[in-house]
């Protein structure tokens, strides 16, 4: 069982940047492939970017390359999401993800965070 708590979303100019964090509990995290997701109000939950167990292997959504940087410190239990050069299209709750499986760019990880807002403003 793995328990991901999100945390350092918040309210931001268009062009800022934001870091979330993603916390996991349990022994094994670095077993575990990472992600994150995003919904904005009204519209489908999106792959944002996620990691390989052991950080040598990544993978973006086309709308966040060249501006998001997923990273992982297996020490620390913790992933982070570097977000840069925010657009208001940005907006939404953000979702970690782990899986024992390999990283996907599919919403089938076994375990989710409770969710971050972040908030682009123009």
């Amino acid at each position: 069982q793995v328990q991901l708590v999100e945390s350092g979303g918040g309210l931001v100019q268009a062009g800022g940047s934001l870091r979330l964090s993603c916390a996991a509990s349990g022994r094994t995290f670095s077993a575990y492939a990472m992600g994150w997701f995003r919904q904005a109000p009204g519209k489908e939950r999106e792959f944002v970017a996620a990691i390989s167990w052991s950080g040598g292997s990544t993978y973006y959504a086309d709308s966040v390359k060249g501006r998001f940087t997923i990273s992982r410190d297996n020490a620390k239990n913790t992933v982070y999401l570097q977000m840069n050069s925010l657009k208001p299209e940005d907006t939404a709750v953000y979702y970690c993800v782990a899986d024992v499986g390999p990283p996907s760019r599919l919403d089938e990880y076994d375990y989710w965070g409770q969710g971050t807002q972040v908030s682009v403003s123009s």
